[in-house]
């Protein structure tokens, strides 16, 4: 078995190794959001981290990632759960995303604090991975879908819904 187990790890190429190390590090860093862990949540990102999303424009680095994180944690967020949750690695060879990424596809449940109230979202997160931290991420999910689950009305001028 040892044998086997070794021969399957010397036919895995060192591009291969690297892209699951990539997708474990993504994992980890879920299960910090899942867990509320801030503090895990920071260790896993880049000194120059840039988070970018879900909005057009809407950007955030390190410190006030983290930040926001903890206020999420200590506010807002009862419970954060993501479901069929899937994870793929790819590599950009050129252009201003080049580099090593990872794509994070998840239905995520979250549970608001003092009042019960639940959404379910289908979002995307893409993470690049340098020297084993994430150093940006792009996040897309409905806004209006959240808000919408969560109540609120959204009245266009003139009065139209």
């Amino acid at each position: 078995m040892a044998v086997l187990v070794t021969g399957l790890f010397a036919c895995t190429s060192g591009t291969d190794k690297k892209k699951q190390e990539n997708v474990e590090l993504v994992k980890s860093y879920v299960t910090a959001v899942e867990n509320l862990d801030f503090e895990a949540m920071g260790n896993y990102l880049d000194v120059n981290y840039l988070g970018m999303g879900p909005s057009y424009g809407d950007s955030i680095g390190k410190m006030d990632a983290v930040e926001n994180w903890k206020w999420c944690v200590e506010n807002l967020y009862e419970k954060i759960t993501y479901s069929r949750s899937r994870f793929a690695a790819v590599t950009i060879p050129d252009g201003d995303n080049k580099g090593e990424w990872v794509s994070n596809w998840a239905e995520l449940s979250i549970v608001f604090k003092n009042n019960d109230r639940k959404v379910m979202i289908w979002a995307n997160t893409n993470y690049l991975i340098e020297n084993g931290k994430i150093k940006r991420s792009f996040t897309f999910y409905n806004e209006a879908d959240v808000l919408k689950q969560l109540g609120f009305v959204v009245v266009l001028p003139g009065g139209a819904q």
